[in-house]
């Protein structure tokens, strides 16, 4: 078994099939089959269920995902750090973020970090819930996560960092049910129609927390899309409850956003892998939490 068995193989994963790994590593098809079929000749086992174009993991295939990536993210962290020995001058960093963490701060972060070391390349992946994030580091398609959760971050299977915490407000058109700069209290969101995130998120969470304290909010839209959020506020869809990570934005595009009373707040934390990151990462990590080292 070799690395570039490992990384066709995760291509195939990752993109749903041969053809379109084949296309992203810019190798022939067939030298992409070749491959992978050596690599079950080593391993004594079939990785993927080929029918027709598509590519389906059988149980071996995905028994080998997370200790693939963490042998690919090994060799990446090894070479970087042997570059680092000259200084953080190029390399690249995956960075998964859940949608209004990646509005901010995550934007400040990249921006600061970007100053520091413009030579490395930072990659955004999307991620929906806390949950996403962590597997998502856990299992090394990032090396860094950057979530949001009413509760405590979690610990057990990532190493977490508190970075702030983001207060909940209210969105609403130019014409909305409250008045411009006024706070509004929890209890007057009731016979408001709001516009949600999907289960999982911290968004959701505190509507739904409201509605179980029995202030009756109807959800008009649930969207996993967070740039439609204030296009349907905005078209008078409904009111939105978000962070005040989107108060800047909501405000130059024309919406009303509103301080929700009594303060409520969402915990924002970096987390990373418990094995030794990248350079990369550690100087993202250390500028981010000013705190060098953690």
């Amino acid at each position: 078994m070799d690395i570039r068995q490992l990384v066709y193989f995760l291509a195939i994963v990752d993109h749903g099939g041969f053809n379109r790994a084949a296309s992203a590593l810019y190798v022939s098809q067939p030298s992409l089959s070749q491959t992978v079929r050596s690599l079950e000749r080593d391993l004594g086992s079939e990785l993927f269920f080929r029918i027709g174009r598509r590519a389906v993991l059988t149980e071996a295939g995905k028994a080998l995902i997370e200790p693939a990536r963490e042998a690919v993210r090994s060799l990446d962290t090894a070479r970087a750090r042997v570059a680092a020995v000259h200084g953080l001058r190029e390399g690249a960093l995956d960075i998964a973020a859940m949608p209004s963490q990646a509005v901010e701060p995550l934007t400040t972060m990249i921006s600061e970090f970007s100053g520091r070391h413009p030579g490395v390349s930072v990659s955004i992946r999307a991620a929906f819930t806390p949950r996403d994030v962590v597997d998502m580091v856990r299992t090394g398609s990032a090396e860094l996560g950057l979530l949001a959760t009413t509760g405590p971050l979690p610990d057990r299977e990532v190493r977490s960092h508190l970075v702030g915490e983001r207060r909940f407000v209210v969105v609403g058109p130019p014409d909305g049910p409250f008045p411009a700069g006024r706070a509004v209290a929890r209890e007057e969101l009731a016979g408001h129609r709001l516009i949600v995130g999907q289960p999982g998120t911290g968004m959701r969470a505190y509507v739904d927390g409201l509605r179980e304290q029995g202030i009756g909010i109807g959800m008009v839209v649930e969207t996993e899309h967070r740039v439609a959020i204030l296009p349907l506020v905005l078209a008078g869809v409904g009111l939105a409850v978000v962070t005040e990570s989107w108060r800047a934005l909501a405000e130059r595009a024309g919406a009303l956003v509103h301080d929700v009373e009594p303060k409520t707040t969402l915990r924002i934390g970096l987390v990373a892998r418990r094995a030794e990151p990248s350079p990369a990462a550690r100087a993202f990590l250390d500028g981010a939490t000013d705190k060098p080292g953690l």
